[in-house]
Formats: C-alpha cells, structure tokens, sequence
C-alpha cells in the first residue's frame, strides 16, 4: 500500500491481500459478510471471495471463538471479528482458558494461527459496552500476543503479520481513528515507534491516544519543551529496549491510555522503567488515563477520557521535579 488512505480502508485492503495470499485465511464474524461489518472493514470481501471464506457467524462470541480455535487448530488461519470492545466477554473463557493455552499445553505440538479484532475504545459518542478498552485483560494473559495500530499504513501491515503469525493475536483497532488518513514506513509487529523526537520527557502510549499525545507535544514547542513520543504499538510482548531507550535520552517518562488507571497497562510500564532506568530517571514515571469508574454516557465521554490539557499537566509535574 503506497496512496495515503483512511485506518478502516486500509485494514480492509489487508485483509483482502491476506486472502488472496493464502486460501487458509478465514473471516468470521457478526454482520461481515453482506454487510460488510459495523464500521464497513470487510466491505465487498464476502462478494469477492464467497460466504464459505467471510462468514456471516450467529450472535454468539464464545461460538464464533470456539468455532475458529478448531479451525485453528485443523491448520487454518481464522480471522475473528467482535463487532464491539464490550461484546468481547462472552468469548473471555475460550480465549484465556483456550485459545491463549493450546500451544504450552500440547507441549509444542500445537499452534493456533488466529486474530481476534476488536474494534475498542472510545470517543464515538456510543452506548454502554461499546467504548471499552479491554487490552489489560489480555496483556496479563500469557500465550496471546496483543497489539493495536494507530495509523492506517500500520494497520494494513499488522493486520497481515498477524495474519501470518503462528501464535494467536488480539488485534486492536481504535475505532475512532478509522477514518483519519496517513502513512509511515512499515515496522516488525512487536517494534515500537518513535513517532516524535523530544528530549525533555517521553510520552509513551498506544492506539487511539498515539495521535492526542503528538498534538499535546506539539502544543509543548509553543512553551519551549521537547516531548518524545513512542508508539508502543506491541502491548504484549512490549518493546523493553525502544522503552529504555527513550526514557534514559529524557530522564523522565508519562504512560498515556485510555483503559482505567488501575491495574492498567501503565502500571506494567511504569515497574518496568523502574527496573530497568531507575537512575536514569529525574523524575517519577506519570500515568494519564481514564478514570477508575464504568464508562460514561457520550455527553461526559470526552471528560472521562485523557486529553491534551491532562498530558500537559502531567508533563508539567515531570518536569518540576
């Protein structure tokens, strides 16, 4: 992919190259087929490659999950789609009781090439269980590699890496950046992105906040500060070494995600840089994200939700220490 084209174009047009690449990749899901999905991603591919590769799937998550595990497992490579963040919990028990385990319990002998897609986040101006970001239930969970583009050009890449992985994949997609354009060179799936150079401090985060917190870095040149910003990109495995790098160049570190502070990723970055760049650090390592409570109505969403001034309060409390 060369032309400039939005998220949710370009994860279609990957997922139609992984198609035509190898007749073992399936697509499965709620409304994908005909309809081409909620957010259109698999539009025209039911059309182009037949209801028996883009299946039109009942209303069950567990089923739709169980159901590509065993495909999985008879050497196909399944591509699942939850149509919603919330929707996912159905399927909880296949995927960290099953799908993530098949490999460790067979000792080896089996392998469970598969991606869930998980539209997640918020800022959309949805409902209840439609603005979630599940991502820390499955970093925690080992067997799964989870990860979550932020750019169109990234997206189009990643989606076929996971595609081609042997290992099963939690594939994240920011909803609300589905349709924003841009491009970069692509990159390894489990490769964090230095996205700005900066010196003064390193704002480090993933998915949708990727593009909030290049604006807040933007908005700190006006005040003379330099922040670096690195697109995890991977969250489980994380890039240790891109993470240590950045942080030891500026002495100090603020972790940016959408999911709730508690228990969330941040958390497992912020211990990490601890570990690994304590005496690097002049200051201590700052988590922005949303706060400990269910998701809100859409009228309040978007002060529940980390934004521009809470990044800059927080680069202002790094850089008073």
């Amino acid at each position: 992919m060369t032309q400039t084209m939005t998220m949710a174009k370009a994860l279609n047009a990957g997922l139609r190259r992984a198609l035509e690449a190898d007749p073992k990749v399936l697509l499965a899901g709620e409304d994908i087929g005909k309809l081409g999905g909620v957010f259109r991603i698999t539009e025209h591919l039911q059309r182009d490659f037949g209801p028996e590769r883009v299946v039109d799937s009942p209303l069950a998550e567990s089923g739709i999950v169980g159901t590509s595990l065993g495909l999985a497992l008879r050497g196909y490579r399944p591509v699942v789609e939850i149509q919603f963040d919330g929707f996912v919990y159905p399927a909880f028990d296949q995927i960290v009781s099953q799908v993530s385990r098949m490999r460790f319990r067979s000792m080896g002998r089996l392998s469970v090439p598969m991606v869930i897609r998980i539209p997640y986040g918020g800022g959309i101006g949805a409902i209840e269980h439609h603005s979630e970001s599940p991502e820390a239930y499955f970093a925690h969970t080992p067997g799964l590699v989870v990860v979550s583009p932020s750019t169109p050009l990234d997206a189009y890449w990643m989606i076929q890496q996971a595609i081609a992985s042997d290992d099963p994949v939690i594939f994240l997609e920011p909803k609300r950046r589905y349709h924003e354009k841009g491009e970069e060179p692509p990159l390894a799936l489990d490769a964090a992105r230095v996205v700005l150079q900066g010196t003064d401090a390193t704002l480090l985060t993933y998915g949708p906040m990727v593009k909030t917190c290049v604006e807040a870095a933007i908005a700190a040149q006006a005040e003379g500060r330099s922040l670096e910003v690195v697109d995890l990109r991977s969250l489980s495995p994380l890039d240790d070494a891109a993470i240590r790098a950045s942080v030891e160049k500026t002495g100090r570190a603020i972790v940016v995600h959408e999911a709730v502070r508690s228990g969330g990723l941040g958390a497992e970055v912020a211990a990490r840089i601890q570990e690994t760049s304590f005496y690097s650090l002049e200051a201590p390592v700052l988590r922005v994200a949303a706060y400990d409570m269910p998701y809100p109505p859409s009228r309040v969403e978007m002060a529940y939700l980390p934004d521009l001034d809470r990044i800059l309060d927080a680069v202002d409390r790094s850089l008073s220490h």
